[in-house]
């Protein structure tokens, strides 16, 4: 049966006849603005070969993959491609071609041609490599494809589990696989704090570690990332066309910051990188004007490390208990004639907005920063990330700002159980299947089409409370992920959830090439 299995579903997939066939593996070749690109398809594709224990040997007779500026654009005929991130492989019996108008839709296309590979190639070892029987078919076509969305992203949480680079570099890759386009990098909250900030260091010091109540034998566990260490982490996140959002989340989940300055806290402590998961009492001393001078150097900090347009402030699970009983946050309150502590919160967001405009980046929140905001309203160019549910981004969008949609109830949640079972890990708040991921639309029924132009588009999350190895992430990561991609890139009317789960056995087995460890089990 002739078919080319993609996930997530192209745009376009129109089969004509015949193959094309190669001994070997056609070489990537192409107009000099795509080099950077096709140089990091190459290197990828001979690490998976070798992973997968194929010598990488080019096709003898010469065939190629060309790499060009659109191949489409003289072909009235042919499905237009709509944005910068678009691309068209066109498929005959002597070559391949992948067409874009830009190096991240060009990358895109080749990671589409990988995926084939994967999938398609019957390597030999290199003594048998001129055996006259092609190892490498694919059925001929043209491919159409780009994106629904602007915003494809997947978050990973560094506090509570510290992740190694190299297993941060490994996610960025698969990622890239399938078409994502943010990684939102979660550096600080209550069990570690990530950045080192050089007029803080006492961050990195003291409040990068923390008593592990898994190992009472260990003195403490974590770390922190280096200045060279990031920038090598959004070097080679750019190269895969992926922006690297940072987070620092204030003015709650701080007991790391406290810890390292309890002087910033309501009660002076004493504080600890808590051990413990779940939300603290203790948060950043809304009446105290030295917070912002510790924030000020955190997002010079950020500037000088992420070129990315964005950072995220966090803003979510904020306790008022001490606000209310703080002398000096009361104090507050009446100098801003607020009503009620809670309020402190959306004067405090404003701050934060204000200074990360100075510093030419905008601000990304979750939904909790519109609670409360009637006095101090946000700038409409802030961006509101929806967690908990729909809600919070159609408020939003109505509010005329632009949104990201992560809703925890819609399957966006990579840490709660695939299913419902006791042998299952992870979270019980709830349950996300593969179906509940793929079925998660960013656009919802509620929203008028004003309030859907607002939608930059919707990510998963990967909170490490209870993953605290590598593998289990991988786990719980796959293939919901790959669920996800599809309901952020896919046209709504192309999404057929029979189709993806066809489709997705294929894919499986590709990431079995790639060594990830998957979830198996029941989709719904």
């Amino acid at each position: 049966m002739k078919t080319l299995s993609i996930i997530p579903e192209p745009v376009s997939c129109q089969l004509t006849e015949g193959f094309f066939r190669s001994r070997g593996l056609p070489a990537i070749k192409g107009d000099s603005a795509f080099r950077a690109e096709i140089d990091v398809v190459n290197r990828q594709l001979r690490e998976d070969l070798e992973r997968m224990g194929f010598a990488c040997i080019q096709d003898r007779e010469g065939k190629t993959v060309v790499c060009q500026k659109d191949a489409g654009l003289g072909n009235k005929d042919a499905v237009p491609i709509r944005n910068d991130e678009g691309y068209r492989i066109t498929i005959t019996k002597e070559t391949i071609t992948i067409g874009a108008v830009s190096g991240a839709g060009m990358y895109h296309g080749l990671q589409s041609f990988r995926q084939l590979v994967l999938s398609e190639y019957r390597g030999f070892a290199e003594e048998i490599a001129h055996n006259e029987e092609a190892n490498f078919q694919l059925p001929c076509g043209e491919i159409t494809d780009y994106p629904r969305f602007p915003w494809r992203g997947f978050m990973l949480d560094c506090s509570r589990y510290f992740y190694s680079v190299e297993f941060i570099k490994r996610i960025l890759d698969v990622l890239s696989l399938h078409h994502f386009s943010r990684f939102h990098w979660h550096l600080s909250d209550d069990q570690g704090w990530r950045l080192p900030v050089p007029e803080y260091p006492l961050l990195i010091e003291t409040g990068s570690r923390r008593h592990d109540r898994r190992m009472p034998w260990v003195d403490s566990t974590g770390g922190f990332y280096s200045e060279e260490t990031i920038r090598d982490v959004v070097g080679y996140a750019a190269a895969r066309h992926i922006e690297v959002v940072p987070e620092i989340d204030l003015p709650g989940h701080a007991s790391a910051i406290l810890a390292a300055y309890p002087g910033l806290g309501c009660t002076g402590g004493p504080y600890q990188v808590e051990d413990r998961f779940g939300i603290f009492e203790d948060v950043l001393c809304a009446g105290n004007d030295q917070i912002f001078d510790l924030i000020a150097k955190v997002f010079d900090a950020l500037v000088r490390l992420f070129p990315s347009r964005y950072v995220h402030i966090g803003g979510d699970e904020v306790l008022f208990n001490r606000w209310e009983a703080c002398p000096k946050c009361q104090k507050k309150l009446k100098e801003l004639g607020l009503g009620k502590p809670k309020e402190l919160q959306s004067w405090i967001t404003r701050q934060l907005v204000a200074m990360l405009a100075e510093r030419g980046k905008i601000a990304i929140g979750w939904d909790e920063v519109l609670d409360d905001s009637e006095q101090f309203k946000l700038p409409e160019e802030t961006v509101v990330m929806s967690w908990r549910g729909s809600a919070g981004g159609i408020a939003a969008s109505r509010r005329g700002h632009p949104v990201i949609m992560v809703p925890n109830t819609e399957g966006c949640y990579l840490d709660y159980k695939h299913i419902d079972t006791p042998e299952e890990p992870g979270q019980t708040f709830n349950i996300s299947t593969v179906l509940k991921s793929y079925s998660m639309d960013p656009v919802t029924p509620e929203m008028n089409e004003d309030d859907a132009s607002r939608i930059l588009g919707g990510q998963c999350n990967l909170w490490s409370e209870l993953i605290y190895a590598g593998k289990i992430a991988e786990y719980m990561i796959f293939p919901r992920l790959c669920a996800v991609a599809e309901a952020v890139w896919t046209p709504r009317e192309n999404k057929n959830f029979d189709s993806f789960s066809r489709r997705l056995d294929i894919h499986q087995k590709r990431l079995d090439k790639l060594g990830l460890l998957q979830y198996r089990g029941p989709l719904k």
